[in-house]
Formats: structure tokens, sequence, C-alpha cells
């Protein structure tokens, strides 16, 4: 199952750097059905990267964030799924720890995958 995971959501690296007037936004969900899954996830991918399979970092300026927010509302359903987002300070962003594999992808992939249910 991990491969068919690591297929479907290919790791990416962080498309734009961050600035100096963008803020580190962490995006984490929980969404029911895999269609509506795939969806935000693309979502997340347009702004930011991939950092855990449910958790994206996306350094963006506040009217940005505003339309990724509004993005990801059209395509969850209340009733079922569940986005969070936490907005960190620029001191607090530089001085997070991480540690273990840094993910990175330098290709963008796409699959297609076609099973019975």
């Amino acid at each position: 199952m991990a491969d068919l995971w690591d297929e479907l959501f290919p790791v990416r690296p962080h498309r734009r750097p961050p600035g100096s007037t963008e803020m580190l936004r962490l995006l984490a969900y929980d969404i029911a059905d895999p269609k509506r899954l795939r969806r935000v996830a693309n979502v997340c991918e347009d702004y930011g990267v991939r950092v855990q399979r449910s958790l994206f970092e996306c350094w963006l300026e506040d009217d940005e964030f505003a339309r990724l927010w509004e993005k990801l509302l059209a395509e969850v359903d209340l009733k079922e799924d569940q986005l969070v987002a936490y907005r960190l300070e620029a001191q607090a962003a530089r001085e997070r720890l991480t540690a273990g594999q840094t993910m990175q992808c330098t290709e963008e992939e796409h699959f297609l995958y076609v099973g019975s249910a």
C-alpha cells in the first residue's frame, strides 16, 4: 500500500522559496473520500510542498492563502472532511526542527489508478 500511496502522491520541493512578505502556513487535512482526497492534494500542490502525507508547508501572502482556502472549501464535504491551517510567524518558521529524510522530487509525475471496489 505504501508504494501505491507514493505513486499517487509524489513528493515535490517548494516551488517558491519563502520571501519577506510571506508567512509559513501549515495545512493539514483528513478527507474521507479518495476522489476528494486527490482533488484536495492537487490544490495544495499548487501552493506548497508536501512534508507528510496530509501535511503541506505553504509560504504565502494573506491574499494567496485566502484563495487557497476558498479552493479547498470548494472541494471538501464539511460533514465528512476536515481542514486545519496554522500560520507561523517568520521567526518561528526559521526555528523549526526537522529530522529524517528530506522530501525531494525533481519531476512532476501523474498516475492513474484503476481498481475495483
